[in-house]
């Protein structure tokens, strides 16, 4: 189809599954690690096109807290690369004004892995260009009972009356606090479910499931997920003649 993107419709905020890095690596007869690697590669490609064209939220899933699981050789080498990714482009997203929020809990990390997150917001924190934010040790279900948390304590400490809990100070409880719903949302590899992203932020989003692995991901394809958006007709629920 046609890549052609009306730069007045844009998505202001879309949040990408980058799914598909082991099965590139086995396509390609690779250790695991390396096709995280790779995915890397697209990653950067991603973050410097959305930043060019405007648009202002950008989540990625990097980690879930089910990332756990997987093999321990692995998991090594997701949190080297975000130590890596961190050291070798956090000068560019600070000279570009890329603001940087980590989506998930930061504590239960490894000292260099939270040391590396802490400063990447601290030093992006007064940035006005780009939101990018990168979920790392997150879930979506751990991100709601935590608001609710929140909420609960505030109410119990009487600074909060339950009559006034309503979706803005839900929202206002989330690590997305203050931005957008997600209006695109793209998984690559072709699995079509959403894996504890965003849950709440992803309920009027317009999803989209290109097969290609991430490590693939060009911004031909980025294109032309935006392009695709583009076509939607967004009622929110409402019915229109």
């Amino acid at each position: 189809m046609s890549q052609t993107i009306d730069p007045g419709r844009l998505p202001r905020h879309v949040a990408i599954i980058m799914d598909g890095n082991g099965r590139w690596a086995k396509k390609h007869r690779l250790k695991v690690a390396l096709g995280h690697r790779a995915g890397t590669e697209a990653l950067r490609e991603v973050i410097r096109y959305s930043r060019d064209i405007g648009i202002a939220f950008l989540s990625l899933y990097a980690f879930s807290t089910e990332n756990w699981s997987r093999p321990p050789q692995e998991v090594a080498a997701l949190m080297d690369l975000i130590v890596e990714f961190f050291a070798s482009e956090i000068d560019e997203l600070d000279e570009k004004n890329v603001r940087i929020t980590i989506l998930g809990e930061k504590d239960p990390l490894p000292e260099a892995q939270r040391k590396a997150l802490y400063e990447a917001e601290d030093r992006t924190r007064e940035n006005s260009g780009l939101r990018l934010n990168i979920a790392v040790n997150y879930g979506a279900r751990a991100e709601l009972t935590r608001a609710a948390q929140r909420l609960a304590m505030a109410v119990a400490a009487g600074s909060l009356q339950p009559e006034k809990i309503d979706e803005n100070a839900f929202a206002n409880n989330l690590y997305t606090a203050g931005q957008p719903d997600v209006d695109l949302l793209i998984r690559t590899s072709g699995e079509m479910r959403l894996s504890n992203f965003l849950l709440y932020q992803c309920a009027y989003a317009e999803f989209l499931f290109p097969a290609v692995l991430w490590p693939d991901f060009t911004l031909t394809h980025y294109r032309e997920a935006i392009a695709r958006y583009q076509l939607r007709h967004r009622r929110y629920g409402r019915r229109e003649e």
